[in-house]
């Protein structure tokens, strides 16, 4: 597990919901602060949304998919997710590291938010996110954009779950 002292500058968020954008035929994953004062949207695909979705609400499918299936690879080997981190943003794109331990040794994987976010559900691990990726998101016009959006598109969200 990393030390309070490693994990000190970043910012934990909750899943808040998952939303279809219209717009783009794509799911956007919206995660709060804990004081829902700073707001990261995520854009990803249908079938990342959808996992991150279901794990959100609980639902166990009849046949594993994707992320349910690296969930089980890790815990039949003994690797434990501690946390995942949001790390940076590049023209638009996110990305994130995956940090697992396993007897002691912490190693951390390369990621896409999505498959970080929907694996950190299924394990009940943190997600953590850079006051760097913070400051660069999303643009002037996203409060404008959060208000417009209808909370009944949102999956389950964490106050609910």
């Amino acid at each position: 597990m990393p030390s309070p002292t490693d994990l000190d500058h970043l910012i934990p968020l909750k899943v808040h919901g998952v939303l279809v954008d219209p717009n783009t035929d794509t799911q956007i994953v919206v995660l709060r602060d804990e004081k829902n004062s700073e707001v990261l949207p995520i854009w990803v695909g249908t079938a990342e949304g959808t996992s991150i979705r279901l794990a959100l609400e609980e639902v166990i499918p009849p046949r594993p998919m994707s992320h349910d299936l690296i969930y089980s690879f890790g815990e039949h080997l003994g690797f434990m997710i501690t946390h995942v981190t949001i790390t940076e943003v590049k023209n638009n794109t996110y990305y994130a590291t995956i940090h697992i331990s396993k007897n002691g040794i912490e190693k951390s994987i390369d990621s896409r938010p999505s498959d970080a976010i929907a694996l950190a559900l299924r394990t009940k691990g943190q997600i953590y996110v850079t006051p760097d990726v913070l400051e660069r998101r999303g643009g002037e016009n996203l409060d404008a954009w959060l208000a417009k959006l209808d909370p009944k598109s949102f999956g389950q969200s964490e106050a609910e779950a």
